[in-house]
């Protein structure tokens, strides 16, 4: 029986970073040939013969070791979710490798495995200071680390196209504020496209009682329950200084991490707005200086 020899070369390459290559479209048949032919003639590992070939370059070669190693990330010509989601479209830069070492020491100081230990507020004194960047980006990578992970606008102060909704472009949901309020249910939560391990829970519409909605004990039975599905849960907040919003998201969680912006937070207002926290019950797990 005649051998496929395009058939023989598609299954020597299973699950390859040529096949990946491939698959995604960043290379063709002739190619992946050609790569082939230099990687045997040359004795160099698959990615350093397509390189020298100029047939594809670092970025690709990034993609593809990705998608080998089970870690889930976007091109740059994705539109689904906001550039500003810096970790899920280059999650090998600065940014990246900063919310890495977060996630590292929060991974040793509050998420060890303990179901009781799966919710954390991030919680800033002032506006502006990054709470919804860092949340978004801290999911990103949790989520690429394969925890499953639930990113919560718990914001209800903010518009609805604001902050997180704006981040990963979300059509119009009840949210949290339609669950609190018992008119929507665990359906308003949405799965993020690309990374298969993040759902996110968007703030929904703008109630005129949110201190009154996330005090009541639903938020509460809220968390409980994705504790039941997720194994990171991550929270949104509004500014401790205007709100009292963040110190009841907090106490619900358990545990925060503390922000402050580079020449902005006012160190007064940010120790005032700790002990606040602390005096609750609240385990202050870490603190971040953002410079973005």
């Amino acid at each position: 029986m005649k051998r496929n020899p395009h058939k023989s070369v598609a299954a020597s390459i299973k699950q390859s970073i040529g096949s990946i290559l491939l698959a995604s479209g960043r290379i063709n048949p002739e190619t992946l040939r050609k790569i082939l032919d230099h990687q045997r003639k040359t004795h160099t590992p698959f990615g350093e013969a397509a390189v020298a070939l100029h047939a594809v370059d670092k970025d690709d070669i990034d993609f593809a070791l990705s998608q080998q190693f089970d870690y889930s990330y976007l091109s740059e010509d994705d539109q689904s979710v906001s550039k500003q989601l810096v970790t899920a479209f280059k999650p090998f830069s600065r940014v990246g490798e900063n919310m890495r070492a977060i996630r590292s020491q929060l991974m040793l100081r509050w998420f060890t495995g303990d179901p009781l230990h799966r919710s954390l507020a991030i919680v800033s004194a002032g506006a502006g200071e990054g709470r919804s960047f860092i949340a978004a980006n801290l999911a990103v990578v949790f989520a690429q680390q394969g925890n499953k992970t639930l990113l919560i606008d718990a914001d209800l102060r903010a518009k609805p196209e604001s902050s997180i909704q704006q981040l990963f472009k979300l059509g119009r949901t009840a949210g949290l504020s339609g669950i609190l309020s018992g008119r929507a249910g665990t359906e308003a939560m949405q799965l993020v496209p690309g990374l298969p391990k993040l759902g996110v829970l968007a703030a929904g519409a703008v109630p005129p009682n949110p201190q009154e909605l996330l005090g009541r004990p639903m938020f509460s039975k809220i968390l409980r329950g994705a504790a039941n599905t997720f194994d990171v849960i991550l929270i949104d907040t509004p500014n401790g200084n205007a709100y009292a919003d963040a110190e009841i998201v907090a106490s619900r969680a358990g545990a925060a991490l503390m922000l402050a912006k580079v020449h902005q937070t006012l160190v007064p207002q940010a120790s005032a707005f700790a002990k606040r926290l602390q005096d609750g019950g609240v385990n202050l797990v870490g603190s971040v200086l953002n410079d973005t």
